[in-house]
């Protein structure tokens, strides 16, 4: 049995520790906050509860494959995760709207084509063929085994089969997202679509490779799920599930150092001055922390992955309502930015510009636990900003631009408002130490390899990173993908290459 070290308790980290615990070791986690679940948060206030981080969950399969190795109770055991359906709503900046069915290419086809006119449903139809297949090549070396040695050779290929296109007296294929959407797509709305699911990731779409079409695959080919409750409750049945695999939680406790002995990671050096000895050390923090507490034991030669900053947060807005949520409506709108261009001249520059109305989702769940009654309702509100918008800077403006937004899927919305919280990029600070609140997007394939994540497994033997700034990188699927990775390379060593 190996006594290990886990600096953090984000979601990434408490797979790795329920699962290692399950494999005979003992697990001690140490999280600097007073609870768990890194950006997995709740507010409450009146009666009312709201996620302030993810609200919907892809994958699901992550999770209960979680729980089936670590116990004999199932997932479905501990929450109840639902369909949603349709998956979006989404209205475009020329008011047309389109609501799309969970999973059903045949539906979503037919919901284009009505929308937005003949051939669109199709030209979407098409492209998820060929995004399945840059999925099919990219899904185990980016999700399912730890990052290969030759990292290059996902860097250096894109997946993605584009299509020719003839351009300025050229044959070209897509490089970019935003290509696709011209080239392929070929409607700005369908582009909207498209680039939306970048954008969620705070990720241009300008400069974001073609690869990136595995996203909205993703979405299309497992679903969009909702857990009963919020997803709080995802991270509380997590919990409980480390708690009882046995273990040890130790909140308010700040880790300064990792303690090296003979160039190997030997423990963990505290805030106050103790120093805890371990076989093992698993760091689930951001880039930045890990810089202060790992120092030289994380220092990374010219052929690693260098660690991967984010330009980008977000903004989030909770609406308190009154009246009943009416039936039928969307769980989830996603309300385009009139002004694409501006929008992504706000976000990313190249120097980033005056704010403009960003693309914002808009989630309305249909769940009497997140609200005081029946005649009441709960609306979040979130929109991709610059890393640091809201540390130094007054977030009002923000939020109004979000709610003005929101009144193309909540008609009425300001006569039923009560009030409004906003929670900014340092409030995604102070919850998960990342600087600015920058949000980790997921790993891709392509772009010389800056849009991957540094390997689990570090340079110092015995310390290893966890969660959404190693690989695979971010998003809640792939924070417990990362756990089962970690888990794997500690109990198996490095010859390990992922379940199978």
């Amino acid at each position: 049995m190996a006594r290990i070290a886990v600096i953090g308790a984000g979601m990434g980290a408490m797979a790795a520790a329920a699962r290692l615990a399950v494999a005979g070791h003992r697990v001690v986690v140490y999280e600097r906050t007073e609870t768990y679940g890194g950006a997995v948060r709740r507010f409450e206030r009146d009666g009312f509860r709201f996620d302030t981080g993810p609200g919907l969950l892809p994958l699901p399969a992550v999770w209960r494959d979680l729980f089936l190795k670590t116990g004999k109770e199932p997932l479905e055991s501990r929450v109840e995760a639902v369909q949603v359906d349709p998956s979006a709503r989404h209205v475009f900046a020329d008011g047309t709207g389109a609501a799309l069915p969970n999973a059903s290419r045949a539906g979503v086809v037919a919901a284009l084509d009505t929308a937005l006119g003949a051939d669109a449903g199709q030209r979407w139809g098409d492209f998820l063929v060929r995004a399945r297949e840059a999925w099919d090549r990219t899904r185990r070396p980016l999700l399912e085994e730890p990052l290969w040695p030759n990292w290059r050779v996902l860097a250096e290929r894109e997946p993605y089969p584009a299509v020719p296109h003839r351009r300025l007296l050229r044959t070209r294929r897509a490089g970019t997202l935003a290509e696709v959407g011209a080239w392929e797509l070929r409607d700005p709305r369908l582009a909207a679509l498209l680039e939306s699911h970048a954008l969620a990731y705070g990720l241009d779409p300008r400069t974001t490779p073609a690869s990136a079409a595995v996203l909205p695959y993703m979405e299309h080919a497992f679903g969009t799920w909702y857990v009963r409750g919020g997803l709080r409750e995802l991270a509380r049945a997590v919990y409980e599930r480390c708690l009882a695999r046995k273990v040890e939680f130790r909140f308010g406790t700040e880790v300064t150092a990792v303690a090296e002995k003979d160039g190997r990671a030997a423990g963990v050096e505290l805030a106050g001055g103790e120093v805890a000895e371990a076989d093992f050390v698993v760091a689930g923090v951001a880039p930045g922390v890990l810089d202060r507490v790992a120092g030289d034991l994380v220092a990374r030669g010219a052929d690693e992955v260098p660690a991967r900053r984010s330009a980008a947060s977000r903004l989030t807005v909770l609406l308190a309502l009154r009246g009943a949520r009416p039936e039928g409506v969307a769980h989830r709108t996603v309300v385009h930015a009139p002004d694409r261009d501006a929008e992504l001249a706000s976000l990313f520059g190249p120097a980033p510009g005056a704010p403009a109305r960003p693309t914002v989702t808009v989630l309305r769940p249909d769940d009497p636990a997140l609200v005081p009654d029946a005649g009441h309702e709960a609306v979040v509100l979130s929109a991709a900003v610059p890393a640091a918008s809201g540390a130094g800077a007054e977030p009002g403006g923000r939020a109004e631009d979000l709610i003005a937004a929101a009144e193309a899927a909540i008609p009425g919305l300001r006569d039923r408002l009560l009030w409004h919280e906003v929670r900014t990029p340092a409030d995604i600070e102070e919850a998960t130490g990342a600087a600015g609140g920058a949000v980790p997007a997921p790993a891709l394939a392509a772009a010389g390899g800056r849009l991957l994540h540094p390997a689990n497994g570090t340079r110092a033997p015995g310390l290893f990173t966890v969660g959404g700034w190693s690989h695979p990188g971010g998003g809640l699927p792939h924070a417990g993908m990362s756990g089962a990775l970690v888990a794997g390379l500690i109990v198996e060593g490095p010859e390990f290459r992922g379940s199978r």
